[in-house]
């Protein structure tokens, strides 16, 4: 497949890897202005990119490739077996809304879950103007994926939508709650959400083989990573 990119754009500095401790890392940085909505987004998401804030993005390491996007062909998606019991499981418990607004509940949950399982990330200490930064975007709508066990906020999945596809920007949970594998739950609602809403594809981000905590999203089935401009079946 022949990339079409657009023609403005940036390359990073080179900083400490985030995920593999002997790499260094490098972003390649859309600056074209109006690769900036929904539509073009999407078609770049194809093209192996993400969104952090309001500044689209791809890995761009000299070194380096370990990192591979996955998306899962949602129509075709069923849960496993483990995955059903989890989701009867939560279904017991929580309850689910979407909502297209922040609310007040949203950072003190962050800044928890933030404290509590990444001390050791660059997002800690949790700070809201980061918080803001990172989640919120002014060019492209979110849909909040909220999981309530009755009036308590348990967790919040960032999705973004487009036509054809949603992406899953980042999720955050209440730590106690850790024994309901709710990481697995938000991503079985946005798969749910994808397909109400007849998407064709949930985007994962970068899966990076070498990184443990990364190896989950290829759990969910039938999936597709982009390695060397091609997607293949995971």
């Amino acid at each position: 497949m022949t990339e079409h990119l657009p023609a403005r754009l940036g390359l990073s500095q080179q900083f400490d890897c985030s995920y593999l401790a002997d790499r260094q890392e490098q972003l390649l940085v859309i600056l074209d202005h109006s690769c900036y909505t929904p539509s073009k987004f999407e078609a770049l998401l194809a093209l192996g990119f993400r969104r952090s804030g309001d500044q689209i993005y791809r890995p761009h390491c000299p070194a380096c490739s370990a990192c591979k996007s996955v998306r899962v062909l949602a129509k075709a998606f069923l849960p496993t077996k483990s995955q059903k019991r989890k989701l009867n499981k939560a279904k017991n418990t929580f309850t689910v809304k979407y909502s297209d607004q922040q609310h007040p509940e949203y950072f003190p949950l962050y800044s928890k879950y933030i404290t509590e399982r990444h001390q050791d990330g660059s997002m800690f200490p949790p700070e809201q103007n980061q918080f803001n930064s990172f989640i919120f975007c002014h060019w492209l709508p979110i849909t909040f994926i909220e999981l309530w066990d009755q009036e308590k906020l348990v967790a919040v999945a960032v999705t973004d939508c487009m036509h054809n596809a949603v992406s899953a920007i980042y999720t955050f949970f209440d730590p106690d709650y850790e024994h309901y594998s709710v990481g697995t739950i938000m991503i079985l609602e946005q798969l749910k959400f994808a397909k109400q809403y007849d998407k064709e594809f949930v985007y994962l981000g970068y899966q990076i083989d070498e990184c443990a905590k990364m190896r989950y999203k290829t759990q969910f089935l039938p999936a597709q990573n982009r390695v060397a401009d091609q997607w293949l079946a995971i």
